[in-house]
């Protein structure tokens, strides 16, 4: 199995990874790992077919953080550090008061037109306070990831949770909406399209069918001017982040690809195994973490996440 590397399309790759330390491998063993977030100096991250969240440290390793996390997949942090987690068994999207404590949650969202949800994937917390999500199939097309069950609300729909407490489908013509992220200044919505994976178990993958990003301009709660801001491949894109600068770092087949503000390629961590997502984090914010198949990697990087940036700026976050 060849190792893990950097591929450089553009010159500007090499200043944004640290190219003298390779991926390296932090965590192994699990089957199928989602939803990095970096919390209390820790990643915490979910083993989605095992139904456990796990939390990794420097100084600890991997460890158990939760025996039964409903299938938990996206997790992302709200304006004041709590964790904010999608559940493709519970079929809601939650916020945990103590990442740790299966029990005390608050419920974002559960339900559209008094109808359950499909299986919310992926979410964004924007700095108003809303929340904003993915609901495609994947937890209730079988029992790897979730329970068998028909849809209630007939589509894949993209959402937003206002701070007032209301839920707005805000984009419904997806096939299978999946991660989801901000521009740093917020004003545009760029979501993941993974329709072309067909089947829960990931047995192949139909290029016919959607396997790109899309961006949205956005206004209060509203989508407008929808366009395709990338094509993925090989593969297809499931999580990503945006960088301070807008540079758009998304999971593929053969890894993370460093996509430029308008969408061309500058370069990629290639992993030898299909990718599901990332995040930014340790103690100087800058490092990325990576979830890949049954293993989690890290890169030493000179980026940091857009989120996390505008929260400071913000005053909302330490």
């Amino acid at each position: 199995m060849t190792a893990p590397r950097f591929v450089a399309v553009d010159p500007t790759f090499d200043t944004f990874v640290d190219t003298s330390r390779p991926p390296e491998q932090i965590v192994q063993g699990c089957i199928w790992t989602e939803g990095p977030v970096w919390l209390d100096a820790q990643l915490f991250f979910n083993d989605i077919p095992n139904k456990r969240m796990m939390r990794w440290s420097e100084a600890s390793g991997a460890q158990m953080a939760l025996e039964n996390s409903e299938f938990a997949n996206g997790n992302t942090l709200d304006q004041s550090g709590r964790m904010v987690s999608c559940e493709h068994g519970g079929r809601r999207v939650i916020r945990r008061h103590d990442p740790m404590d299966v029990g005390d949650v608050d419920v974002i969202a559960a339900h559209f037109d008094g109808k359950r949800l499909n299986s919310p994937n992926d979410v964004v917390v924007r700095s108003d306070g809303s929340v904003w999500f993915t609901d495609p199939p994947y937890g209730i097309n079988s029992d790897i990831e979730g329970y068998p069950a028909d849809s209630e609300i007939g589509g894949c729909y993209v959402f937003c949770a206002a701070a007032d407490g209301t839920l707005h489908a805000v984009e419904t013509d997806f096939d299978k909406p999946n991660g989801l992220a901000f521009s740093p200044d917020e004003s545009r919505l760029y979501v993941a399209d993974s329709g072309a994976i067909r089947g829960a178990s990931f047995p192949g993958i139909d290029y016919d069918l959607p396997h790109h990003i899309r961006v949205f301009d956005v206004d209060g709660v509203t989508l407008s001017n929808a366009r395709v801001f990338a094509v993925i491949a090989p593969g297809v894109p499931d999580g990503f982040r945006v960088d301070h600068e807008g540079y758009v770092w998304t999971s593929a087949l053969d890894g993370v690809h460093c996509l430029s503000p308008e969408g061309a390629l500058i370069g990629k961590i290639w992993l030898p195994q299909q990718t599901s997502n990332l995040c930014f984090g340790g103690a100087d914010g800058q490092t990325m973490f990576i979830t890949s198949s049954d293993k989690v990697y890290r890169v030493h990087t000179t980026r940091r996440d857009a989120a996390h940036v505008l929260a400071r700026r913000k005053g909302s976050l330490s």
